[in-house]
Order: C-alpha cells, then structure tokens, then sequence
C-alpha cells in the first residue's frame, strides 16, 4: 500500500489520477468492453458478409462499422459514463470527431498491419480480425481523453456570451 500511495501522491500519479478518475475511468472501461464486443462484432460480421463480394472488404467494414459504433459508443458514454443532459447533437457531432481521427488514422494504418500479421505469422486468414482488434485496443486511451476534454465536457459560460 505505501508504494501506491507514493506513486498516487506524486506529480506523475497526481496526473494520471486527475486525468483517469479510478470510479470514472472503471465505469469507462467496463463500458468500453461492451462497446468493443459490439464495435467488433459488426466489424467482423461486415468482413465476413463482404469478403465473397468485393476486394479489401475489411477495409468496408471498417468504414461501416465504425459509424455505427460511434452512435452506439456515444450513446452508452452519455447515459453510464459522462452522464449529460441534452446537447445531442453536439456532444455526438464532437464524438464523430474525437472517433473519426482516430478511425482515419486506424483505417489508414489497417493494411500495414493486415500485411504485417500476413508476413511475419501465420495468420493468413484471421489477419484482418485480429488487425481490428489490435486497433481497437489502441483507442481505449485517447477516446477517454478525447471525450472527457472534448466530447463530454461541460458548455463553457465565457465561450457562450457573446455567441
């Protein structure tokens, strides 16, 4: 207890517990876990409906899915995490936004790594799949960040005067 507690009191643990608050940061991520297992099952459903009709069709789905993963994530966030009232619109139009950088940026570097698993294991197959769930690992950080500051965060008075 007293090396936690060390770390939770300097500079660093101050940080992180400021930025991740333990009971918020929990509820993020057993949300996020729901999220996931619907973000990845339309994911690899898409994948595989797509796959027999046209080329790259990981690269579809993850395009499809990732629109409606963001309206169901937005959703789930809103009512059990951030716990927001109103502002519809723009607390989603902001989720497309802290979501979509990281999908372009996920969808851009997806056949890199497609390629990557396809040369350097032996998953020919299961490449995409497990490509997908790598990349979706990788947001669990910057969406709890992205939507604390940003998506989720309250109206500020000062940038309402005069609007």
């Amino acid at each position: 207890m007293g090396f936690l507690q060390t770390i939770a009191e300097s500079r660093w643990g101050a940080w992180v517990v400021h930025h991740f608050p333990p009971g918020q940061f929990g509820i993020y991520l057993a949300v996020g876990i729901c999220n996931t297992i619907f973000g990845y099952s339309t994911y690899a459903l898409l994948t595989a409906l797509l796959t027999p009709h046209i080329p790259f069709a990981y690269m579809a789905a993850s395009v499809i899915s990732g629109v409606v993963n963001i309206t169901f994530a937005f959703f789930n966030y809103k009512k059990f995490v951030f716990k927001t009232k109103g502002n519809y619109l723009r607390e989603w139009s902001r989720c497309i936004v802290v979501y979509g950088g990281t999908m372009l940026l996920g969808t851009a570097v997806l056949p890199v790594t497609v390629f990557l698993l396809r040369h350097l294991t032996p998953a020919q197959r299961s490449a995409p799949y497990i490509a997908g769930a790598i990349h979706m690992g990788a947001n669990v950080i910057a969406g709890f960040l992205g939507h604390k500051n940003f998506s989720f965060a309250p109206v500020s008075r000062e940038g309402s005067k005069g609007a």
